[in-house]
C-alpha cells in the first residue's frame, strides 16, 4: 500500500545514522528498498484487476517519492523483483539444495496470509494467528513443500546470541528471541506451489514451486551489496553494522535470517535493532480503526525538517511512542 509512519520512521532513522557516520568520515552504505513478492501482493493485484508486477510497479513509486520528499540519502534502492536479486536468490537456493540444507516433505498446518507464515496447531491463540500484531484468521493447508533445515541450527543460534549480546538490540528484544528459542525450532517451509500462488521467484530445482517471500526478501541485504555478482563490493560492506527493523518482524530477522546466513557460511550482521511502534492515543495504528498517520501530510503542512525532527525526538529508541496532532504541536512549538 502507501508508506505509513512506521516505514517513514525506520527509513529516516537509518538516514540519520548514515548522515552521522558520513560526517565522521566513516565509509557508509545505506540500503533500503521494497519486498515485492508473496500472497498479499498477489491478492492486491487480483483485487485491482492487474498483474502482480504492475501492482509492485505502481506501489514502488509511492515509496521512492516518499524517500525523495523526506530527503533520504540511501546509496541504493533494491526491488526484490529485479534480475540482480532474483538471479542471486536462485543461485543461493541451488547451493543450499545441493548441500542438503533444503529437502521436500508434506506439510499439514495453518497459514496466515497477512504474516505470510505457517503455524502449528499449538502455536495458534484461540484458533487465530499468534502474532501480537496480527491475530487474524488462518487457513488450513495440506501440501508438499520444500523445507530449509533451520531446526538443526537452534543450539548454535542460542549460543551465538548469548555470546554476542550486541547482536539483538535492545536487550529485551534479545530476551524475546531467546524465549522463542526455548521451544523446539522447526524447519522452515521455503516454497509455495505455483498451483496455489505463482507470484514469486521460481525454485531453480523445481519449476512447479516459487520461493517463500520471507526467504527471498531477507536475502536482499546481501544481494543489494553484490553477493554473487560483485565480490569486491560485497567484501567491503558485509557484514552489516546495523539492520533496522520494526519489532513485529523480530523473529524473521533474529531466527530465520541468522540460520540462513549460517547455512550460507556468511557472517551475521553486527546488530539487528528492533524499534517500537507508533501508537495513536496509546492504540496501535490500523486502517480498521482509521487512526493511521499519513507522514506525507505532516511533511507537507509543517515541513520535512520538522517532521523528521519530531520522529527522532519523540520516540525513545526501542520503545513505543504516541503520535497525535496535539503531541506533534506541543513539541513543534516548544522545541
Amino acid at each position: 500500500d502507501r508508506p505509513h509512519i512506521g516505514h517513514a520512521y525506520t527509513t529516516i532513522l537509518a538516514d540519520v545514522l548514515a548522515r552521522y557516520y558520513r560526517l565522521m568520515d566513516v565509509p557508509s552504505f545505506f540500503l533500503t528498498g521494497t519486498d515485492e513478492h508473496g500472497q498479499k501482493v498477489s491478492q492486491a493485484a487480483e483485487k485491482a484487476g492487474i498483474t502482480p508486477q504492475e501492482q509492485a510497479d505502481n506501489t514502488v513509486v509511492r515509496f521512492r517519492d516518499a524517500w525523495k520528499k523526506f530527503e533520504i540519502t540511501n546509496d541504493d534502492f533494491i526491488r526484490t523483483t529485479e534480475a540482480r536479486h532474483k538471479i542471486a536468490v536462485q543461485k543461493i537456493l541451488q547451493t543450499l539444495f545441493d548441500k542438503d540444507e533444503i529437502y521436500k516433505a508434506d506439510y499439514d498446518g495453518w497459514y496466515c496470509v497477512t504474516c505470510e507464515r505457517f503455524f502449528t496447531e499449538k502455536d495458534l491463540v484461540n484458533g487465530k494467528c499468534p502474532e501480537p500484531a496480527c491475530g487474524r484468521d488462518v487457513d488450513k493447508i495440506r501440501e508438499s513443500n520444500y523445507f530449509f533445515r533451520m531446526g538443526k541450527y537452534q543450539d548454535w543460534l542460542v549460543k551465538y546470541i548469548e555470546d554476542n549480546p550486541g547482536f539483538i538490540q535492545p536487550d529485551f528484544r534479545r530476551n524475546e528471541t531467546l524465549g522463542f528459542l526455548r521451544k523446539k525450532l522447526n524447519d522452515l517451509c521455503i516454497s509455495r506451489p505455483k498451483s496455489r500462488m505463482s507470484w514469486g521467484i521460481e525454485l531453480p530445482f523445481d519449476s512447479e514451486f516459487v520461493t517463500y517471500v520471507w526467504f527471498d526478501a531477507l536475502l536482499n541485504y546481501v544481494t543489494g551489496i553484490g553477493y554473487l555478482s560483485d565480490d569486491d563490493k560485497f567484501r567491503k560492506w558485509w557484514p552489516a553494522s546495523c539492520q533496522l527493523i520494526g519489532k513485529d518482524i523480530l523473529t524473521t530477522h533474529t531466527v530465520y535470517w541468522p540460520t540462513m546466513l549460517k547455512a550460507m557460511n556468511l557472517p551475521l550482521p553486527e546488530t539487528v535493532f528492533a524499534h517500537g511502534w507508533w501508537l495513536s492515543g496509546r492504540e496501535k495504528m490500523s486502517k480498521t480503526l482509521g487512526n493511521v498517520v499519513n507522514p506525507m501530510e505532516y511533511a507537507d503542512r509543517y515541513g520535512v525538517d520538522a517532521f523528521r525532527y519530531f520522529l527522532m525526538a519523540e520516540m525513545s529508541l526501542g520503545q513505543d511512542a504516541d503520535f497525535t496532532e496535539d503531541i506533534f504541536f506541543r513539541r513543534y512549538n516548544a522545541d
